[in-house]
């Protein structure tokens, strides 16, 4: 095609439909209109300026494609077909297999002259080569409509029946009339039993009559004017929280911020074509019910923004309506709207008081009713379980175990609560006000407030020990209890948050050595293997498969494995998680090791320590300990003698938590050690020579091994600056 006769316009592509899901418009209509692009680009029927918009609206989803070709251009093709001694009769002439695999592609037109013969090193094969006509506008578009329509990430889809009554279709909702405009030409297309046309509708109270769309250019402006409905989501997010922000500070308030603000922003997005935010307000005497409680009423049962003191944080008794109706007089739509409210306040407000008339404590007993998991029992033996967990925890920490073991037994009392029953995302947190107004001690209401946080996020205080304690007692229940009954995170799916009890349970590990709880002198403090031992046995016997506390143990390695590696060398990691030390000691040993990956010495003492442990592995007896008397080559005693004076010198930096200098110690041995391997044969005749050098080998090994698995920092690493 000459590129002087080229003609391109604008398409624009929209299927108007019933209200569409709010919690996925966004990625509704993303997905569609890259559908339709993909689609037309992969026909050449795309200008190479050409941009693309997406808009979604409730009840509508539609792309705009600024640059689109009325005929793609002539394609070049090749096919290979099939070896030329199958395709070709004896005298030249298509075979019948070759006739019906050209009529397959396409191309029963084509005659023996028009096919090319080749070698592919093996066989002459048969090609067709040469240049097909490029795809018209219409039927690329009808292709690219039903890819985007079948390919959307429809969270549900629904059946049901078309106009003419007998036929049926599926879509995420039922479809009302479908637009496709090239210019100022509509394109014959169809889809969902609709014809494409040039109408649609606008904002279904504001505007009554239908839009004859006269341009893909000026949908928006049309939509927007005359049919009272702002097509672009992202537009009209931004117009909306321009609003709330306008609104909140002409009040001297805010609107708070966080995943929550920003989750309630796109929802309301999705569900209004026509944003105007609107005041409203309720009795003062509702702040008297926790914040939480009314936050959560506001923003998840009526999609209202709370508004808060901009010092204080504190909630006030004004909220923000993104409405989808922009009137003149919106006394009505506040009014409606504050009275839709005050019942659910005062609905809160009554349970709250209601619940505080039975004192926490006296709740405990109730859990009995409450089935855990069929095969854990109730929230009481689970209650009981890590209250037990708890007071070990605390006797290892240096914390009161009373307070432990008190933050534990009220920990999950507010479950039954009338609350929580309504609210189950209050957890914890209601508990937390009931446990205050009992008058519980401030670090136990701490540690029933802060139990179902994702992770521990400063480091530990006396203020929060009891927390910590409680955070990591409950953590450490849900690991074993429920690994132990076979329910492990498979791919996508961790219904129990497995995963992210493991990586809560590595923040109190870190944050306990921050809080000088746990010191990197002491390897043996708190590790993690005795208290997922200690775990366990709270089950009763035979409710856990065995070797549970061991999979879970690996299982939490591997997700701090996986943590670390974003931060630092993978190969580091490894090496220091291979030793599976004391979680708490970890980033000590990960920087040691990386100061140790760029020392001259450590790709020598890597391979050699990798050389030995395929050494050991060979051995076929049980390895003794070094006779002085049977070293006999200069290389062996003098590797002897490091061994000596560097094992003592290594272990007392150890002690001392100095990771890096008993890796610096241990790499002295390096010009010992490349002379043994030099000069002495470890796998000798003589068997008493060979087990000599072999325990040797071990005692090196030993120390060479004592922060992380040395052979796995090899030459080829990548060190990443760990700092």
């Amino acid at each position: 095609m000459n590129s002087a006769t080229v003609t391109t316009k604008p398409l624009l592509i929209e299927l108007f439909t019933e209200e569409l899901p709010p919690k996925a418009l966004q990625k509704l209509g993303k997905a569609f209109a890259e559908g339709v692009r993909k689609v037309l680009a992969q026909h050449h029927l795309l200008a190479p300026d050409c941009t693309v918009a997406d808009f979604a609206t409730p009840r509508r989803l539609a792309a705009h494609l600024s640059a689109v070709l009325e005929q793609a251009p002539e394609q070049s093709y090749t096919e290979k077909l099939m070896p030329a001694k199958i395709g070709l009769t004896e005298t030249g002439e298509i075979s019948p297999a070759l006739a019906k695999k050209l009529a397959a592609k396409g191309l029963a037109q084509l005659t023996p002259a028009d096919l090319v013969t080749e070698s592919d090193g093996k066989q002459d094969y048969l090609y067709a080569k040469g240049t097909t006509r490029g795809m018209g506008l219409a039927a690329g578009v009808q292709e690219a409509l039903d890819h985007a329509l079948a390919s959307l990430p429809i969270p549900k889809v629904m059946r049901y029946q078309l106009a003419d009554g007998v036929s049926s279709v599926k879509f995420v909702r039922p479809a009302h009339s479908l637009l496709a405009l090239w210019g100022n030409d509509v394109v014959p297309v169809q889809a969902l039993g609709l014809q494409a046309g040039r109408q649609t509708m606008g904002h279904r109270f504001m505007c009554k009559q239908a839009l004859d769309i006269a341009s893909p250019d000026t949908y928006q402006a049309q939509l927007l004017n005359d049919g009272m409905a702002v097509a672009s989501f992202d537009e009209r997010r931004a117009m909306i929280r321009e609003q709330l922000h306008d609104r909140a500070r002409a009040l001297h308030a805010g609107i708070g911020d966080g995943p929550e603000v920003d989750a309630l922003l796109d929802e309301v997005t999705a569900l209004v074509e026509h944003p105007t935010v609107y005041v409203g307000e309720f009795e003062e005497r509702f702040l008297g019910v926790p914040p939480e409680c009314l936050i959560l009423t506001m923003r998840l049962n009526q999609k209202y923004f709370p508004l808060f003191e901009p010092a204080t944080g504190k909630l006030t008794h004004r909220f923000l309506i993104v409405s989808n109706m922009r009137v003149d007089d919106p006394v009505n739509i506040i009014e409606g709207n504050q009275r839709v409210v005050r019942p659910r306040l005062a609905d809160a407000q009554f349970f709250f008081e209601t619940d505080r008339k039975t004192p926490l404590a006296e709740r405990v007993e109730s859990l009995a009713a409450s089935v855990y998991h069929n095969k854990l029992g109730s929230q009481l033996e689970r209650v009981g379980r890590i209250r037990r967990i708890a007071r070990h925890i605390a006797a290892r920490l240096g914390a009161d175990p009373d307070r432990a073991d008190r933050a534990a037994l009220l920990a999950k009392a507010d479950l039954n609560s009338n609350m929580v029953a309504e609210f189950p995302e209050l957890q914890g947190i209601m508990g937390a006000y009931y446990a205050q107004a009992d008058q519980e001690a401030a670090d136990v209401v701490l540690a029933i407030r802060n139990q179902y946080r994702i992770r521990l996020d400063a480091p530990v205080t006396n203020d929060s020990l009891v927390a910590a304690v409680l955070f990591m007692a409950e953590r450490l229940e849900t690991l074993t209890g429920i690994w132990g009954i076979g329910l492990v995170p498979t791919g996508e799916r961790d219904p129990y948050g497995l995963r992210r009890a493991a990586l809560g349970l590595i923040s109190a590990y870190e944050q306990l050595e921050a809080g000088g709880y746990l010191n990197v002198t002491d390897a043996q403090g708190l590790r993690l293997s005795d208290l997922l031992d200690f775990a366990a046995g709270t089950f009763e016997p035979d409710a856990l498969a065995a070797g549970t506390a061991a999979e879970v143990r690996a299982f939490v390695f591997e997700r701090y494995r996986n943590q670390l590696s974003g931060e630092f060398d993978r190969k580091v990691v490894d090496a220091v998680l291979a030793l599976e030390p004391a979680l708490h000691q970890v980033h000590a040993r990960i920087q040691a090791c990386a100061q140790f990956a760029r020392m001259p010495e450590a790709d020598s003492l890597a391979a050699a320590n990798k050389r030995i442990s395929n050494l050991l592995k060979k051995a076929d007896a049980a390895i003794g300990a070094v006779d002085a008397g049977v070293l006999v080559e200069p290389a062996e005693r003098a590797l002897a003698d490091a061994v000596a004076r560097l094992a003592p010198q290594t272990r007392a930096r150890l002690d001392g938590g100095d990771f890096t200098g008993a890796l610096a110690t241990m790499a002295q041995a390096k010009d010992a050690v490349d002379a043994f391997f030099n000069d002495v044969m470890v796998m000798a005749d003589d068997p008493a020579l060979r087990a000599n050098r072999l325990a040797l080998l071990n005692e090196l090994h030993l120390v060479m091994n004592q922060v992380a698995d040395i052979s796995m920092l090899g030459p080829a690493d990548a060190k990443k600056d760990a700092a």
